[in-house]
């Protein structure tokens, strides 16, 4: 018989092994110090941050961190609990009224995190006889969220029309049905095809929702994502984002111009059951989306400037990288084996990147997960490109 702690056990083994490989922790690099949104000092070694979703650059964004402090003298350090038993401080709605005013939608709610967003929104919308209709690729977040709820989840081959619209005309007709798309997905870095993806969904009477995380700030010509990028803002019913990538703390929103969204509140037990984010994270969250706002696409050159120049060095390279350039570079290795010894030579060299294992990619893969920033100077980004060399040099002698 199984024991109850088996699987943690199975789990440190894999995590022992990855160890023992790599000679260090690559899951759990102990960062000394931050220098800057792209230098740290990791384990001793100063190194190119290559991995930490910081896509404009602004987690050290001088008018958040002050009002950040602000907050803290005034409001103290957190809300001690849910804005259904606490109250919500006028800080939160303030935010959620310039989220709103950026997306150009009517109705925000704001959750303590991205996570608790996609889990909260998605198993409160859906009842037991509704569809929810997911890419096979979504995040553990909107899986999560799907699993909290009563609805049944239909799951869709990766950016496939075709196949979503074949699997909505399965469902019973007259059904209460929510497509869920993800703007630029997180592991491999391509976009939907939500134009195509919004015209299937709206033709089988349902309703749609994209999750914005890694494109608010990247994507579209004001920064609001994909939906902005194809021209559908209109037609889209929800959108979820996160503070955690280009807004550089932490937090999550939906947005929407269907007035019944404000009753998740009610309904959400993520956003009910857990306490409301603090009100320094509020304040340097606002500052952050008005410099977006007024700053953001000079910031996005920037960020795309120096995407053109690491997604097609390590293409040419050779190595195997995703379908398309976007900030986000997924770096398949052929085995974990390779994985460890090309991220311990990026370490070595000076760069850290994300490593990825099952179960943030599916079993027997490893990925090194890469994400450029705006604010990569072009010293670093020679650093970058220098190392992964090295790498691909060092697998050749290798092999």
């Amino acid at each position: 018989m199984a024991d109850l702690l088996d699987k943690f056990r199975n789990i440190q083994k894999v995590h022992q092994h990855v160890v023992g490989l790599a000679g260090r922790d690559p899951l759990g690099a102990p960062f000394e110090k931050m220098l800057s949104p792209t230098q740290a000092v990791i384990d001793g070694k100063e190194c190119v941050l290559l991995g930490s979703n910081n896509y404009l650059g602004l987690t050290f964004f001088d008018e958040a961190i002050e009002k950040a402090k602000t907050a803290l003298d005034v409001a103290g350090t957190g809300t001690t609990g849910s804005r259904m038993a606490n109250g919500s401080y006028i800080g939160h709605k303030a935010l959620e009224g310039k989220i709103a005013d950026f997306y150009n939608m009517k109705h925000c709610l704001l959750f303590t995190t991205g996570y608790q967003a996609n889990v909260g929104f998605l198993s409160a919308i859906a009842g037991k006889d509704d569809y929810i209709i997911i890419d096979a690729d979504s995040h553990a977040s909107i899986y999560d969220g799907c699993k909290l709820g009563d609805a049944t989840v239909v799951r869709f081959r990766h950016n496939n029309v075709a196949d979503l619209e074949r699997r909505l005309k399965k469902l019973p007709e007259g059904s209460n049905k929510l497509v869920v798309i993800e703007g630029i997905y997180s592991m491999l870095g391509d976009r939907a095809p939500l134009k195509e993806f919004v015209r299937v969904s709206k033709e089988n009477g349902a309703y749609v929702m994209v999750d914005e995380a890694h494109s608010l700030g990247v994507l579209g010509e004001n920064g609001r994502g994909l939906l902005e990028e194809a021209g559908v803002e209109d037609q889209v019913d929800f959108v979820l984002g996160t503070f955690s990538k280009s807004v550089g703390t932490i937090g999550g929103f939906c947005v929407s111009n269907h007035s019944e969204v404000e009753n998740a509140r009610f309904l959400a037990r993520a956003y009910m059951f857990t306490a409301s984010t603090p009100p320094s994270i509020v304040a340097s969250a606002g500052a952050t989306i008005d410099h977006i706002k007024k700053n953001g696409k000079e910031l996005m050159k920037k960020l795309w400037d120096n995407t053109a120049v690491v997604y097609p060095a390590l293409k040419e390279l050779g190595f195997k990288v995703g379908p398309e350039m976007t900030p986000v570079i997924g770096v398949a290795m052929p085995s974990l084996e390779e994985g460890i010894r090309v991220w311990n030579t990026l370490y070595e060299n000076g760069v850290y990147v994300n490593m990825a294992l099952p179960p943030a990619i599916p079993a027997g893969k490893c990925l090194l997960r890469c994400s450029v920033s705006a604010a990569h100077t072009p010293e670093q980004l020679e650093t970058v490109v220098k190392a992964f060399t090295a790498a691909k040099h060092a697998a050749e002698a290798a092999a």
